[in-house]
């Protein structure tokens, strides 16, 4: 039996490694808010990553030691981050331009659902408490060339969130190309969601009771 104090899959930190090692060499690279922003402290070994962030800065560093950097230095989420050489500010506006334009390769991004279509909803759950707006999500799911998701596999009460069918807002529509979760690796395919890797120690059946619609196992060699 497992205990709570017991991790399955991933860890978050073994996600965002994870998906650093399919971020392709010479990237322009935008991260989300969140377990996203954990990618920039594993950039793999002979690769460099170009991070924006859409308040202005191209060349993002990791997140300094807490207590550490300048305050005046901060990510989307306000998150103090660090600058690597080379690095340049812009005004607000330039960032959308760039995001709108078609200038960034690849946007990694947390997800309340996604659907087997590669639907994205990731801002609102619909509810009176919500917040009032999509932001700049909107804009990235629509302007970079690649989107992946990151995020834990359940909600905290065990909901699946990778469904049919999204019932909280739309980000985009048809917008993610893979999604990696606690549990696995998954494609977004035209047949649903396709299976690319399990986690270690976990079967195909464990992710399988645990998402909202058919998972097709990873193709035989």
């Amino acid at each position: 039996m497992t205990t709570e104090q017991e991790v399955i899959g991933r860890t978050r930190e073994q996600m965002a490694e994870r998906v650093a090692q399919d971020i392709p060499d010479g990237s322009y690279v935008n991260l989300g808010i969140g377990i996203p922003e954990l990618i920039a402290h594993y950039v793999p070994e002979g690769r460099e990553f170009i991070y924006h962030t859409e308040n202005g800065l191209l060349g993002m560093g990791p997140s300094p030691e807490v207590g550490g950097g300048e305050p005046e230095l901060i990510n989307a989420g306000k998150r103090r981050v660090t600058a690597i050489s080379g690095a340049c500010y812009f005004h607000h506006a330039d960032s959308f331009a760039m995001i709108r334009g078609g200038h960034i390769d690849l946007c990694v991004l947390g997800a309340l659902q996604v659907a087997e279509n590669g639907d994205l909803a990731n801002w609102s759950t619909g509810g009176a408490d919500a917040i009032p707006a999509v932001g700049g999500a909107m804009d990235l799911v629509a302007g970079v060339k690649t989107i992946y998701v990151i995020t834990q596999h359940n909600t905290k009460d065990g909901q699946p969130k990778l469904v049919e069918r999204c019932s909280f807002p739309l980000t985009g529509v048809n917008v993610v190309s893979r999604i990696y979760t606690d549990l696995a690796v998954i494609e977004v395919s035209e047949k649903g969601f396709q299976l690319v890797e399990l986690s270690p120690g976990v079967s195909f059946e464990y992710v399988q009771e645990r998402t909202g619609a058919k998972l097709l196992p990873i193709p035989s060699k």
